[in-house]
Parts: C-alpha cells; sequence; structure tokens
C-alpha cells in the first residue's frame, strides 16, 4: 500500500448527555474497523471546524447541535501506521442536542453507545483514545 503525502483534516465531536455519558460509535469502515469514535468526519473547504462537527454529527447519528454549542477541546497529530494515513484531528465537546442518536450511516457504523466517562472501551479511534489519554471533558 502507497503511503499518501498530504495530511488531512478531521472533526471530532464529543456529545455528552444530561448523565455525563459520552457518545461513541464502533466503526465498520475499513479506516478504523472495530474501534470506537465521536461522530465526526473531515473537514470541508470553507468550514469552520464547528460547522463541520455539527454536520458530520447530523450526518451519522441524526442528532442536532448548533455551532455556538460546540466548541474547541484540543487538537491531535495522528499517523496511521497501517494505512499510510496522516491527520490532523480537530476535537470538540458539545453539551446541548436535540433528537435521539440512530444509524444513518450503515456502511461506516454499526451502532451508537452511551459510555460513562469512567469506563470507557479500550479500543478507541486512534485520534480519540490519544486526545482523551491527554486531556479531559470537564
Amino acid at each position: 500500500m502507497a503511503i499518501e503525502k498530504s495530511v488531512k483534516v478531521g472533526v471530532g465531536l464529543y456529545i455528552l448527555n444530561s448523565n455525563h455519558q459520552l457518545l461513541l460509535g464502533l466503526r465498520k469502515s475499513i479506516h478504523g474497523n472495530g474501534t470506537w469514535c465521536p461522530p465526526g468526519g473531515h473537514l470541508e473547504y470553507g468550514e469552520s471546524f464547528e460547522q463541520a462537527a455539527v454536520r458530520e454529527a447530523k450526518e451519522e447519528t441524526g442528532l442536532t447541535v448548533t455551532a455556538s454549542d460546540t466548541s474547541v477541546m484540543g487538537v491531535t497529530n495522528d499517523f496511521f501506521k497501517e494505512s499510510g494515513k496522516h491527520y490532523i484531528t480537530i476535537h470538540l465537546l458539545a453539551k446541548k442536542f436535540g433528537g435521539t442518536p440512530a444509524v444513518c450511516e450503515q456502511d461506516k457504523c454499526v451502532k451508537w453507545q452511551w459510555f460513562d466517562l469512567n469506563n470507557l472501551p479500550d479500543n478507541l479511534f486512534l485520534p480519540a483514545a490519544q486526545f482523551l489519554n491527554n486531556h479531559t471533558l470537564f
């Protein structure tokens, strides 16, 4: 497999419910298959970090989040050795949302699940693992 020689920008939106639980999805796409991650994806041309996070959350979970209810919490530099992909990931937090999580992109996600912050799964997607190992959501 040829290594890509470009760096892409990703976003991840950490959504907390009123019970201080974090929403994570079990990935089934080739990139990160079998790992848990927050809603997220690629930053598109002309988008703010907040706009990208809101769009991705809606596309993937059906949840409604407003950009003004999100805040940037940190950045990670993620190199995926197995695929040769390199991402800069912007991690955002939202504590307000509308709706109930649903699997809207069945080719990318098996299920969405709420996790207690002190009982997160071990198999986190690389950007989420790096972020959560070095940051707190409160």
